[in-house]
């Protein structure tokens, strides 16, 4: 059986196609097994999950918490909020309660970019980011790619543009390295105060306008504004936000083809996009929150069949 370049899941930029093709073949078997009466498999039945939230998640914690109990893994879950954490001596007095808890593989969600490979060097325990703060969110980008090669066959070739708050996404970053790695061509759209300075190094074009940005595509991923990471105002308002980036019905019925809409949730209805897209055909947003299980299941019997064999 093929396995993982790596013992932790921190970042796409950390792993290679080979990693995601082989991700997505698991995630293809598992997706059949959830589909089934009986959901849980027993692969797992000896390995202990630490989740550690160090900030706020509803979708991402659910699906790893189901992801892992589809697996009989044995789950401990830690929530803290934002405020209880303080950088460096919380996270290591937390990671010396986990260890002594003899924890296999942690699933961690931290403000501080970098949380996650911190981690990695200090404990033993196999770990997957599920997002540092506007740095990466692995699963996320994988599960979006796997939605997209669901539905069009292929990500290769494909035209894909992330519309919004470039600036502070991690799932945009995830995205674009995913996307790029599949061989897909990547667009950005939003405000140019969203944008980060260094996008285009990243080998993506920035595109302002979201009608043109729109016509390119194949596939449009809407983010939301992210106000919580947000110190300044980068737009006048959000009604503004809204007319010029935000995607509805009638602008999706104006394009002379059918693109694919995604959003990696929670949505703000009524700002990136209006309910009568979030709820039409040509959205995939809710496949995306089934693929999300699946995928997880994947990345975590994968990493967990690299600690069987140490």
């Amino acid at each position: 059986m093929s396995e993982l370049s790596v013992n932790h899941l921190l970042g796409i930029k950390y792993i290679t196609k080979a990693d995601i093709d082989l991700i997505f073949e698991t995630a293809d078997h598992f997706k059949e097994i959830i589909n089934r009466p009986i959901k849980k498999v027993p692969s797992l039945r000896d390995i202990t999950i630490a989740n550690l939230f160090f900030e706020n998640s509803t979708r991402t914690k659910l699906s790893f918490e189901l992801a892992e109990k589809r697996l009989s893994a044995d789950v401990i879950n830690f929530s803290a909020g934002a405020s209880s954490v303080k950088k460096g001596e919380t996270l290591i007095d937390t990671v010396n309660n986990i260890l002594s808890m003899k924890v296999d593989m942690v699933v961690m969600r931290h403000p501080n970019p970098g949380a996650g490979v911190f981690l990695s060097k200090n404990i033993k325990a196999s770990i997957v980011n599920a997002g540092d703060g506007a740095h990466e969110h692995p699963t996320q980008a994988l599960l979006d790619s796997y939605s997209i090669s669901k539905k069009l066959g292929d990500v290769g070739g494909k035209k894909v543009v992330i519309v919004g708050d470039i600036l502070h996404s991690r799932v945009a970053l995830s995205n674009i390295f995913a996307l790029k790695l599949l061989g897909a061509e990547v667009k950005v759209c939003g405000p140019k105060t969203l944008m980060p300075k260094y996008i285009e190094s990243l080998g993506v074009e920035v595109e302002l306008n979201l009608r043109k940005a729109l016509e390119w595509c194949d596939v449009a991923n809407m983010l939301r504004v992210q106000n919580e990471r947000m110190d300044i105002s980068y737009f006048p308002s959000t009604r503004e936000y809204t007319q010029q980036y935000g995607l509805n019905k009638e602008l999706l019925d104006s394009l002379d083809k059918e693109i694919v809409v995604m959003h990696p949730g929670p949505i703000n209805r009524g700002v990136e996009i209006t309910s009568d897209v979030a709820d039409s055909g040509q959205s995939i947003i809710l496949n995306q929150v089934e693929n999300g299980v699946a995928i997880r299941m994947a990345v975590i019997y994968l990493l967990a069949s690299k600690i069987k064999q140490q």
